[in-house]
């Protein structure tokens, strides 16, 4: 995937040498260059493209890490919901820092100590899901000067979290329907997901949405417009990137963009999102 040669991200990005010990959870650093005064950060801020997992921001910088969703304003470390929510959502600040995580939702309960669902694509504060605990990861995380100690803290608290045994992990079948969704890049055919692992379509529908955070069709449509937006990005044409998505037609990748991006497909490659997006995130979930 290449950015168009304009469009440059605000943010110095790191990202860790090896995968991490937990399946399904990915991460990498940020920092902003202390360009806000100029407008980069302190305006309107980038804005944030949705993506097929849920988001968990350690902050620990010197400044102010913001995350706007119209009314809705959030500081400082933070949790969102599969996808985020759909629509203009704003991320700056002014010299912060951060690990930030992207967890499959077959993982995030365990992670974060509440199913997917509880969160509805909103965002919610680290402090309200981890209480104490957040604060001090914030601490020993403000007290490391490399990437590689940070996110080797963030991965064994990840990891330690995830193992507890009293967990809560998802059914076998919704894990199932969840990975045949993303190896199928948003093209299975969800109304058969139900005869596929033996289950009532209720029954499948009520379960996923509650363990994965959205029913299976709108999870398909999320994996879906996931694909086509990187293949905007890497300069395939709208009318071939709705062909290789498996859209009916132009017009329908234009609305599942706009939908998701509240951009145009035109303009959504130019999001200096999705420039950082490509040196923190080279393979999916």
């Amino acid at each position: 995937m290449r950015a168009p040669a304009h469009v440059e991200p605000v943010w110095d990005v790191a990202r860790p040498a090896g995968p991490s010990r937990t399946t399904g959870v990915r991460m990498a650093g940020f920092r902003d260059r202390g360009t806000a005064g100029a407008g980069a950060g302190a305006g309107a801020g980038q804005r944030a493209i949705p993506h097929p997992g849920l988001t968990l921001v350690l902050e620990f910088g010197a400044g102010p890490l913001i995350v706007e969703n119209g009314a809705d304003r959030h500081g400082g470390s933070l949790v969102a919901g599969l996808g985020l929510a759909a629509g203009d959502i704003r991320v700056r600040g002014d010299g912060f820092e951060a690990v930030q995580v992207r967890l499959s939702p077959l993982v995030a309960h365990a992670v974060l100590g509440v199913p997917p669902s509880a969160l509805d694509g909103a965002m919610v504060p680290l402090d309200d899901l981890w209480g104490r605990e957040a604060a001090r990861v914030r601490d020993r995380l403000a007290g490391l000067r490399r990437w590689d100690d940070r996110f080797a803290l963030a991965d064994v608290l990840l990891a330690r979290r995830a193992a507890e045994p009293d967990r809560p992990r998802p059914d076998p079948e919704v894990a199932w329907a969840w990975r045949r969704i993303i190896g199928s890049r948003g093209l299975a055919r969800v109304d058969g997901l139900a005869d596929e692992v033996g289950w009532s379509r209720k029954r499948l529908w009520s379960r996923f949405r509650t363990q994965v955070g959205l029913p299976p069709k709108r999870a398909a449509t999320l994996v879906r417009f996931d694909h086509a937006v990187h293949r905007l990005v890497a300069g395939v044409s709208p009318a071939r990137a709705a062909a290789e998505s498996g859209y009916a037609d132009q017009s329908h990748l234009h609305r599942d963009v706009v939908s998701f991006a509240g951009l145009t497909p035109a303009a959504v490659i130019a999001e200096p999102f999705l420039a950082v997006d490509e040196f923190a995130w080279p393979t999916r979930l």
